[in-house]
């Protein structure tokens, strides 16, 4: 069990690193990775099984003892992201699949690795668990009427189907790993050492059949998908950051509210795009898995120089 949970760390702080290769992976053995796309709602539901194992009733605590921190947080979270998606797809000029994708990937709650990003930063992690627990909770309300009422002008936005998927996809598996937690608590003890290896298997093969699925939309389009999805990332950390700042919040708290804003849960935006749009849809999303792990190290390794 020590060698599983080794492996499990090792994994889960290469994370960029998986996800880069498998990323290559799937450009350069298209039809291998491809066939895994009807896969994708699955793996992402194993993947919030996980979460569940490991969220607690002291991580809403926060929202009852720091209402205004996370109220800022969870809103900043849904509304500068979409509305900065809505910006770029205005400003640069892109097919309307992708501009979907970029919305729906804006309009996603805050991604797990945010509070991994946020230990690192030396931020206020129980702030970024809170606000990531809390998003992720209302993803279902907020993400596909957020969708409808900004990406129905790019693709046809089946609002209650989305929020059906996310029902199922994100709280039902919440909700049963937290009822494992309390019926099988040994169980989940021993498997919590190995989720990361879980968590990551899972992210990795989204973005390799994401990856697989558009290679040739990628091949004509993916420097430019790059491109807004680096400036949607980046601004997303700044704004974050200046949000909170203006909140006249301390620097730990900044910390937790930027990472927060700036990395989304884009398996979930991966899922969506591939089950109602289409798979260059999904393409923002999976390139945002790679690069969000990458800028959020980067980043938060920055940010820890500053108290």
């Amino acid at each position: 069990m020590r060698f599983l949970e080794s492996i499990s760390n090792f994994v889960g702080k290469t994370f960029a690193v998986w996800v880069i290769l498998f990323a290559v992976l799937g450009y350069v053995m298209p039809d291998t990775f491809k066939q895994l796309t009807p896969w994708i709602v699955s793996l992402l539901g194993i993947i919030m099984f996980g979460m569940g194992l490991t969220i607690s009733g002291k991580d809403f605590q926060e929202v009852v003892r720091r209402p205004l921190d996370v109220g800022l947080g969870v809103l900043a979270q849904f509304l500068i992201m979409p509305l900065l998606a809505v910006v770029l797809t205005k400003l640069i000029p892109m097919p309307a699949e992708v501009a979907a994708g970029v919305i729906l990937v804006g309009c996603c709650p805050g991604g797990t690795s945010s509070n991994v990003m946020t230990y690192l930063s030396k931020g206020d992690v129980a702030l970024s668990v809170a606000c990531t627990s809390v998003t992720t909770l209302l993803a279902p309300i907020v993400t596909p009427f957020l969708v409808l009422m900004l990406a129905s002008e790019y693709l046809p936005v089946d609002a209650w189907a989305m929020f059906l998927s996310i029902v199922k996809v994100v709280l039902l598996p919440l909700g049963l790993g937290f009822i494992a937690q309390k019926l099988l608590p040994g169980f989940v003890r021993a498997a919590v050492p190995a989720l990361p290896l879980v968590s990551v298997t899972g992210i990795v093969l989204i973005v390799a059949a994401v990856v697989g699925a558009s290679k040739g939309a990628i091949a004509q389009s993916g420097l430019l998908i790059f491109a807004v999805v680096v400036l949607h990332n980046g601004l997303g950390y700044l704004i974050g950051y200046l949000a909170a700042r203006a909140a006249g919040l301390s620097m730990a708290k900044r910390k937790a509210i930027a990472i927060e804003v700036g990395m989304q849960n884009s398996g979930l935006g991966a899922a969506l795009a591939t089950a109602y749009f289409s798979p260059l849809a999904a393409v923002p999303s999976a390139i945002f898995s790679v690069w969000h792990n990458i800028s959020g190290a980067l980043f938060a390794n920055w940010m820890a120089r500053f108290r």
